[in-house]
């Protein structure tokens, strides 16, 4: 096995991108206990806003504000579609139009880019190729855990010290006792979903940076893999969310080091996904459930 600083940085970066979308998984199942199977394909369209927003030749600084709102945008309205009709409806509906939501962003991807591959531009500064202790790598890769740390840091210090924050924790706890005590369920949903997808769309700048181009399935794989980090963490704490992605992400890397090993890269994710539900099924950080009766 020849493990290189390059398939560190790499594993540490891809952890990072990971995280961005797991925390959308974890913070959505924390308060509907619903799994947003849609959320990859979110993180997929907002690769595609910026290849189409960068094709109408607009400065960067113009470029990512739209994709962050566009992505935003998106996934308030897929809540609001999809989901809020559903609030009283039995969980497999809401699970069943979430699969639905999946597909439907894919063909419409799919029917507006042909299927094709569409180049992702090239990001100014972070795009660039740097060298660190002899290994060359792209910035964006030392970057993306810098970026994820301090996002994390935002999110938690809204989740702790702000009153929407106290909402969602009250929510998280209980559904209907916090409806009975007037807080606005719909409000909360909704900054909830366009945190998510916040974080999806600064997730896809990052993830694409590396990758360089987007075709409708391009959120399958990292979405699932987002989702085992979610679950391995602790599904519902956001902590366990970043700690889940960070260890797949190097783990994956590491076993790409692996000449014999490298085609099972995707299939570790999935064997640790197994792993952990029978070990530990509420993951790392996840609290254990007493069912009353």
């Amino acid at each position: 096995m020849n493990i290189t600083l390059d398939h560190i940085l790499a594993g540490i970066s891809a952890g990072g991108q990971y995280a961005l979308i797991a925390i959308g998984y974890t913070m959505v199942y924390g308060i509907l206990r619903l799994i947003n199977f849609a959320h990859g394909d979110v993180f997929m369209v907002a690769g595609l806003i910026m290849v189409y927003i960068s094709a109408s030749s607009l400065p960067i600084y113009v470029s990512i504000p739209i994709v962050l709102l566009g992505t935003v945008l998106l996934g308030f309205l897929i809540e609001r579609a999809a989901y809020k009709p559903l609030r009283s409806a039995p969980r497999m509906s809401v699970m069943i139009s979430a699969i639905g939501v999946s597909y439907l962003l894919q063909n419409l991807a799919l029917y507006i880019t042909g299927g094709l591959p569409k180049p992702y531009p090239a990001i100014p500064w972070i795009s660039d190729s740097i060298t660190i202790f002899g290994a060359t790598t792209k910035r964006v890769t030392v970057i993306t855990p810098v970026v994820v740390i301090g996002l994390v840091v935002v999110l938690v210090l809204l989740i702790q010290k702000t009153k929407i924050g106290m909402a969602m924790r009250a929510v998280s706890k209980d559904f209907e006792t916090s409806q009975l005590m007037g807080i606005k369920i719909n409000s909360v949903i909704s900054v909830t979903f366009i945190i998510g997808s916040f974080l999806a769309a600064v997730g896809s700048l990052l993830y694409f940076s590396s990758y360089q181009s987007v075709i409708p399935t391009s959120g399958a794989l990292p979405g699932l893999k987002a989702f085992v980090a979610a679950v391995f963490g602790g599904i519902g704490s956001i902590p366990g969310a970043v700690v889940g992605a960070f260890i797949i992400g190097i783990c994956e890397n590491l076993i790409k080091a692996s000449t014999e090993m490298s085609i099972f890269s995707d299939a570790f994710t999935f064997a640790l996904l197994i792993v952990v539900l029978l070990v530990k099924p509420t993951g790392l950080f996840g609290e254990k459930v007493i069912d009353k009766v």
